[in-house]
């Protein structure tokens, strides 16, 4: 589908990381770029039929510092002028661009405009840059119409030449332009000669609401891997943590965790007093299907919440927002297991 480009009105919200960078060719040291005169220094955005306003964090920060506080920061800016733009692009370093991305998704309830997340591998001035494909490209994709309403009607992710559902990427790649992959859902546009968009697979909500913005999230959360030689110290420092309410388990293959007694026995214990457990595979593609091995099925009788094909960084951020939201205790894992935003099938 090639839709039509309306005169749209997009916000830049930057945050911070490499995309903002620019070298000093005197000095060769890196400076940040001003993104209130984005269109002076990429001209090409000129050829976008939209009007591009911009603003930033007060203090820029790489996206290892990001934290639940600037998640809500960005959440309230886009509340503070939903009506007065179409579109937002969200300019994020990439190390930690598929957890934002994803809290945002939860937090932005009943959205109904694109918010696109992009960031770039070097700096917005270098000669081999990725920053200037991938910020046009997502103002272009903010800036789409199609009879008078916004194409993208969800929380994005764009890198590299492809339109990802945010709360279905994880970052890959460290060095490579191609840095995120969404294994399990398939991507909502891609550019080329032409920019395609996957009407199909595009998230579109069935009831139409106002826009609610949600700030309480609750960070009293948990990530802990299995590994061959997990121990059962390991086990009891995490499920020890002071005041920790939920924890995301990542286990093998389809949801799989060693049998031992010692492992099933604390974590039912740990259960039965109150912490939210979400098995979640390791591997970057699949699904957890609980029961369906020997390996599996004490996890699903424990009432193990069964995180099917989530990503680790939809788990833990939907958790934080659950958590925040006050969900009770009796629905906690029904609501879990339920797609809010696209984010599992």
């Amino acid at each position: 589908m090639a839709a039509k480009r309306e005169h749209s009105k997009i916000l830049l919200i930057y945050t911070g990381g490499t995309i903002g960078m620019v070298k000093d060719y005197h000095s060769g040291a890196l400076k940040a770029f001003d993104f209130a005169k984005v269109v002076e220094g990429i001209p090409e955005l000129g050829q976008l039929d939209c009007a591009i306003d911009s603003v930033s964090f007060r203090s820029p920060i790489d996206s290892s510092n990001m934290n639940p506080g600037h998640w809500v920061t960005i959440a309230s800016i886009v509340e503070k002028h939903y009506s007065d733009y179409d579109g937002f692009v969200v300019l994020h370093g990439s190390d930690t661009m598929s957890y934002t991305s994803s809290a945002l998704s939860y937090m932005l309830e009943n959205l109904e405009k694109p918010v696109i997340f992009t960031g770039s591998q070097l700096p917005i001035g270098d000669l081999r840059t990725d920053a200037k494909e991938n910020l046009i490209t997502s103002i272009q994709i903010a800036a789409l119409k199609e009879e008078g309403l916004p194409v993208v009607r969800e929380v994005g992710l764009y890198f590299e030449n492809k339109l990802y559902r945010a709360n279905r990427t994880t970052k890959i790649n460290a060095e490579h332009f191609e840095a995120f992959a969404s294994l399990n859902y398939p991507i909502l546009a891609e550019s080329g000669v032409h920019l395609k968009v996957h009407k199909e697979n595009l998230w579109r909500n069935r009831i139409k609401k106002p826009l609610k913005v949600h700030k309480e999230l609750d960070d009293r959360v948990a990530i802990l891997k299995l590994f061959p030689g997990f121990n059962r110290d390991l086990l009891r420092g995490v499920l020890g943590i002071s005041r920790l309410r939920a924890l995301v388990l990542e286990t093998y293959g389809a949801g799989n965790a060693p049998t031992e007694t010692w492992l099933l026995d604390d974590l039912k214990k740990a259960i039965d007093s109150g912490l939210y457990i979400v098995n979640v595979t390791q591997c970057s593609g699949g699904s957890v299907i609980m029961g369906q091995y020997e390996t599996s099925r004490e996890l699903e009788r424990m009432s193990v919440i069964n995180g099917r094909d989530i990503t680790t960084e939809a788990a833990i951020t939907k958790l934080m927002y659950l958590l925040g939201s006050k969900v009770s205790v009796s629905s906690f894992g029904t609501i879990f297991e339920t797609s809010l935003r696209g984010e599992m099938t």
